[in-house]
């Protein structure tokens, strides 16, 4: 189905998935997942029009990337060159800058009446990133869960790190702060005032960022979370539980922002602070300036995956 049309003439489809008790649609422009359906409640945030998503998103249901989050001083070293992006949240760069894969047509590559496969090539020097990427994400419905596999594979020495920038409210509506949440994580990243890691790996213990057992999102730091929290050992895994929905997370990833929506204003866009919670599985943000996080960095003849699933109980 046509969703609009850009201010360059480029068609934007809507996809149309469904699978069980789920339906979804998704948009070529940016691989939004627009909505999410769990037996008729729609727990993600979306916009009515193309223009909503130009004028007034703040990434709702965008893969983002090259890079998911922010890379300090919008500038890395790669194999001793250094490589300026631009900086787009204030010093930083983020979501992969100005232009980032959130704000680009993807091509349907495959489709069934439960899935769909998006690709998009990102040529050399896009957005100040070295390489030609070819980046694709699949989005499956089955067994009562959204899966996101993503892959990559790169001409050239680059980094990368995809996630999806979905908010959920799990009631369909109101807001999150009550919605529970809990992590396998028991460190988390604590960040500068330009919300940039400063390289440790913090206990959550005793601290507001202890999710290991299950808290309401208001309940401590005011519900104002926008962290990167560290999965213990492999295969992260998280859950949320809001109204009579249960969300259970699965990732490969090591790492998860957890955003809970608070900078959303009621202007700019649509929605008011707290009317979503994101889950961005992801490496951690600043990675290619921090040689001690895990390596972000792809190279030729290397296959960047990733798989995420969002299973509703």
């Amino acid at each position: 189905m046509n969703f609009g049309t850009l201010p360059s003439g480029e068609q934007v489809e809507c996809v149309a998935l469904s699978s069980g008790r789920l339906r979804a649609e998704v948009l070529t422009y940016g691989a939004i997942v627009r909505t999410l359906e769990v037996s008729g409640v729609n727990v993600v945030l979306g916009l009515d029009t193309l223009d909503d998503y130009l004028t007034r998103s703040r990434y709702f249901g965008a893969v983002v990337g090259r890079y998911g989050n922010r890379i300090a001083d919008a500038r890395f070293t790669l194999d001793g060159v250094e490589f300026t992006l631009p900086a787009n949240n204030g010093p930083a760069s983020l979501h992969g800058g100005t232009e980032g894969f959130d704000s680009k047509v993807w091509t349907i590559a495959e489709r069934t009446d439960s899935s769909v496969t998006l690709t998009l090539t990102s040529p050399d020097g896009d957005q100040g990133y070295p390489g030609t990427l070819t980046a694709s994400v699949t989005y499956t419905l089955a067994d009562d869960a959204l899966r996101i596999d993503y892959t990559a594979e790169t001409d050239a020495p680059t980094v990368v790190n995809l996630t999806n920038h979905s908010y959920f409210n799990l009631k369909g509506g109101g807001d999150v702060l009550d919605h529970v949440v809990q992590m396998d994580a028991e460190h988390y990243l604590p960040v500068d005032e330009n919300k940039i890691p400063t390289g440790e790996l913090a206990p959550v213990k005793g601290t507001p960022f202890d999710f290991t057992e299950p808290h309401a999102v208001g309940a401590r730091y005011d519900g104002a979370y926008d962290h990167c929290f560290v999965f213990n050992g492999e295969g992260g895994r998280a859950k949320v539980t809001g109204g009579e929905l249960t969300m259970e997370v699965t990732t490969t990833e090591p790492g998860v922002q957890f955003y809970s929506g608070s900078m959303l204003d009621g202007v700019a866009t649509p929605y008011g602070p707290f009317a979503g919670l994101c889950l961005e599985t992801q490496h951690y943000p600043d990675a290619p300036n921090q040689p001690q996080f895990p390596s972000t960095v792809l190279r030729p003849g290397e296959r960047y995956t990733s798989t995420t699933a969002y299973r509703f109980i």
